[in-house]
């Protein structure tokens, strides 16, 4: 593996060009007024965020701060062929760090984890204890922000290997895990595929894709999820469906258009979260600005899209089934859950059980999708909590 530090360093060109862009946005002509979100964005919100962006929004600022998290590019060779990511590497401050990868999700990137970094590297200066630092590691998954697009479909099933790579090359014996959205799914991927070196898993919701295959003898309870899930397609599930079927149409119309793409992304983070109607509750202009410019700058939001259009195409839909056949009930390795109330989904405990070996179940009284930006205190201290008694004796090493 070939390590280089990265610098984000984006051309004025770029930077030039969008600002031409918001300049000439076009917006409904008869939305202006509205200020709620039941059809989508808030088109009162959304014009006065391209109008910050346009005239306020500091991004060399903001990217001065970006690069103070250590930030490297790995060119990366597994059986499935070779791929360069990009992630960002924080050592611990104790005698005895846990390594952890840190995956996220959908649409968020790298920064989904900015706030929780430092809680859990320096736990004691965040009033937690030295025993209980990490060692983080949190990749951009391919396609996002500065790593490579999967060459091929169904590059979503083949992370958990190219991640156990990363650690591995990185110098780490044994790691944990932790992944919220498809980062769960590459969580799991590595507990059941390198339980050898994995020591714990750790998510913020049961995948998905567990739910495509009901049991026949489901409880009351997981029932209830289950329709609530179908539910949740109905009235929320279009966005997946256009992103798995015909990506390639919204990708270029969303590519084209910086107020686009910052509508089609900052919805989410309103209705995903725990903040009501006023998004700012959780979320400053300057954090959503920073997310929706990850995506502009590299021009990713079409490989964005990748991971779902792998879940409808290529025979993907029978790679879960035989996958849901093949890890039910079987994974041996620890797995941790913490719940948040906004989140997408809400699993009873025995559906985690049916494809888990759950050693610790927790529902929170806050928070959303984003839990690692939304409540990062309390997703730390929930961390911690579950992986204390998962350290391998003596220090892992790190080489690189």
């Amino acid at each position: 593996m070939s390590v280089e530090p990265f610098e984000i360093t984006i051309p004025d060109r770029t930077l030039a060009d969008l600002r031409e862009r918001l300049a000439y946005a076009r917006f409904d002509p008869d939305g202006g007024a509205a200020s709620d979100w039941s059809a989508g964005v808030s088109p009162r919100y959304l014009r006065d965020l391209v109008e910050y962006w346009r005239t306020s929004y500091d991004w060399r600022r903001r990217e001065a701060a970006l690069n103070d998290l250590p930030q490297f590019r790995a060119r990366l060779r597994t059986s499935f062929g070779a791929s360069n990511v990009h992630f960002i590497h924080v050592r611990g401050r104790g005698e005895r760090p846990l390594p952890l990868v840190l995956t996220h999700g959908f649409p968020d990137s790298f920064l989904r984890f900015a706030k929780l970094i430092p809680l859990l590297t320096d736990p004691q200066a965040h009033g937690g204890a030295a025993e209980d630092a990490f060692d983080v590691v949190v990749p951009s998954l391919p396609g996002y922000a500065f790593s490579d697009r999967w060459q091929g479909q169904g590059g979503i099933f083949h992370v958990g290997d190219l991640w156990h790579r990363l650690m591995t090359e990185l110098g780490y014996r044994a790691y944990g895990a932790h992944g919220g959205d498809w980062g769960s799914t590459v969580t799991e991927q590595l507990g059941r595929s390198h339980a050898d070196a994995v020591v714990g898993i750790h998510m913020t919701d049961v995948p998905f894709w567990h739910a495509f295959q009901p049991p026949h003898d489901a409880t009351p309870a997981e029932a209830r999820y289950l329709a609530d899930n179908q539910q949740f397609i109905v009235r929320e599930g279009a966005y997946a469906a256009i992103q798995g079927t015909r990506p390639q149409t919204l990708a270029d119309s969303l590519n084209d258009s910086p107020a686009g793409l910052c509508a089609w992304l900052v919805e989410k983070f309103q209705r995903w979260s725990d903040c009501g109607d006023f998004v700012e509750r959780r979320f400053s202009k300057d954090e959503l600005l920073d997310n929706v410019m990850l995506y502009w700058v590299t021009e990713t939001i079409a490989s964005s899209f990748d991971p779902y259009f792998d879940l409808t195409h290529a025979g993907a839909l029978r790679w879960i089934a035989e996958k849901a056949k093949e890890v039910a009930g079987s994974s041996k390795v620890p797995a941790g859950f913490t719940l948040f109330p906004k989140d997408l989904s809400h699993p009873p405990e025995e559906w985690a059980h049916r494809f888990y070996n759950v050693k610790r179940w927790r529902e929170m009284s806050r928070g959303g999708h984003f839990a690692a930006l939304e409540e990062p205190e309390l997703l730390a201290a929930e961390l911690r909590t579950f992986f204390r008694p998962l350290r391998p004796p003596g220090r892992a090493s790190a080489s690189a």
